[in-house]
């Protein structure tokens, strides 16, 4: 009777063309497994092992084709293949094109998967749905990922960076002073200098129009990446205009009504309050009077070529900390949260000494403008402290991280009259920046012959030109391949050694045990 019902089965298996089926361990189905998985990693390797020879020829000529060409792409041109990425057109295009790949992956590891196994039982499908649904998500979800994120860029790109042409400056550079967009060893061989505005409008209560209480100009060396931060108080006055402006015929004295301590004509009211005492075309067309304003007088008063400007609107401020996750910096006194000197208002709390203090929005944005018992200067040093641990934050890992908060962020506090055609040379000069050292420069009233209401500008762009040099001609130490980060701070007195026009941001955003050890709290 057993042998019967044996010959029944094997007639049976042999009536439907079909094996018996097997057990969930067997070799055959081990197979099916790991060629399934090597297929997913290698698309057309499982299809090649199921003898779809054809087909998987096919796949995986096309996926090593796409590889080989990205790859040779990123190392023979990485400047054209960045070009992409910051293209919305392109980068909406790619954003379709990752679902569609992600749709035609699922589907390979599918038929991988179907055409390896033969007979299977109940278990082994089981288990091979099991394999194809984890395989399937492995690859669709890097791959919806990747294509938010490019729908997440272009939106950023098309909201904060025009094109050239649609570009409308009056200072913005000529063609001859852009850096080179052909592929070369060093697209900014014909720019050893970029130098950028950045400035914190802060509207504040009781207050209309945008004030910018913040302004810095990062000059940066193109080769090196070596970058000077030069800070200009917020109440600096009787600010120069170039002689060949219709702003200089206007103002032949620089930015005054003659009184050099009317807070309506210091430099933070500028980029509201010349726009509203000229045409709006004096200049030539322009998006951003204001922005043009202030690059102009600013680099008159540096000596420096303003190449564009990034205004942050500081109200958003801490919405971008945020977005980086926080920023770490080294605090020495007691920072007020709150309060009003002018109207004797106390604060409401304290940043409190310590090293390598962890910050969130809310707090970064105190330490960057809390001021109650103190005075702008100290503002102005905390603030290029933010800076620096901002470009060590906005690391590429951290940014990939958190880049759809960061662009959701930067669309809403970010104006910038850098275009779009730039933007793949930044991202190679970024990389340069975070190699390189910071120095900085802090013009403070009373100290090395610096004066608000009267600034003497001449001494101004010296004291600018003698910081560069100070960067320009920083070496790496003997033995080293990375460069000092250690200088000696600049000083008015003679001395040890020669008085020096710039700090080492590293230094001067150090934690100081001592002055710590003996702050207090303004009361």
């Amino acid at each position: 009777m057993a042998d019967e019902d044996r010959s029944a089965a094997e007639t049976t298996a042999v009536g439907t063309n079909q094996a018996p089926p097997q057990p969930a361990s067997d070799p055959h189905f081990r197979r099916t497994v790991g060629f399934t998985v090597a297929g997913t990693i290698i698309p057309g390797l499982g299809l090649l092992a199921a003898r779809r020879r054809i087909a998987g020829g096919i796949v995986l000529a096309v996926f090593l084709g796409v590889i080989v060409v990205v790859a040779g792409w990123a190392i023979s041109d990485p400047q054209g293949l960045a070009a992409l990425a910051v293209r919305p057109s392109i980068l909406n295009a790619l954003a379709v094109i990752l679902v569609v790949t992600a749709i035609i992956w699922v589907g390979i590891v599918i038929a991988t998967h179907l055409a390896l196994r033969t007979t299977p039982s109940k278990p082994q499908r089981i288990a091979g749905g099991i394999l194809v649904g984890v395989l399937a998500f492995a690859v669709a979800a890097p791959m919806a990922v990747a294509a938010r994120y490019s729908y997440d860029s272009a939106s950023l790109m098309s909201t904060l960076f025009k094109s050239d042409k649609e570009t409308k400056s009056a200072t913005k550079p000529s063609a001859w002073e852009k850096p080179s967009d052909q592929p070369s060893a060093d697209p900014w061989a014909k720019k050893p200098r970029l130098n950028i505005l950045l400035l914190g409008g802060d509207a504040g209560k009781g207050r209309t129009g945008t004030r910018t209480d913040t302004v810095i100009v990062a000059s940066i060396d193109t080769k090196t990446g070596d970058t000077t931060l030069i800070s200009l108080p917020r109440n600096t006055g009787r600010m120069p205009f170039p002689k060949n402006s219709p702003l200089h015929e206007r103002w032949p004295n620089g930015f005054t009504d003659g009184n050099g301590d009317n807070a309506e004509y210091f430099l933070n009211s500028m980029y509201d309050n010349v726009p509203q005492q000229v045409p709006h075309d004096i200049l030539g067309e322009t998006d951003n009077l204001g922005a043009d304003v202030m690059k102009l007088s600013v680099g008159e008063a540096t000596g420096l070529k303003i190449d564009y400007y990034v205004l942050i609107n500081l109200a958003g401020f801490e919405k971008m900390i945020n977005a980086l996750g926080g920023i770490t910096v080294n605090i020495n006194t007691y920072i007020p949260i709150g309060g009003n000197t002018d109207l004797g208002i106390p604060p409401d709390d304290y940043l409190k000494p310590g090293p390598k203090q962890h910050l969130k929005g809310r707090e970064a944005l105190w330490y960057a403008r809390g001021r109650y018992g103190s005075d702008d200067f100290a503002r102005m040093d905390r603030q290029r402290c933010v800076i620096n641990a901002i470009i060590k934050q906005a690391n590429p890992a951290n940014m990939l991280a958190r880049y759809e908060e960061i662009a959701k962020a930067g669309k809403q506090i970010v104006k910038t009259d850098i275009p779009q055609e730039v933007l793949p040379l930044m991202v190679d000069l970024s990389l340069r920046v975070k190699d390189g050292n910071v120095r900085s420069v802090v013009f403070k009233h009373g100290v090395d012959g610096f004066s608000s209401p009267h600034p003497d500008f001449a001494l101004m762009r010296k004291r600018v030109k003698d910081a560069l040099s100070e960067t320009k001609n920083e070496k790496p130490s003997s033995g080293s391949t990375k460069k000092s980060t250690k200088s000696p701070k600049p000083s008015s007195s003679g001395g040890s050694g020669k008085s020096q026009a710039s700090e080492d941001i590293a230094d001067s955003c150090a934690y100081q045990p001592s002055v710590a050890a003996t702050a207090q709290p303004a009361r």
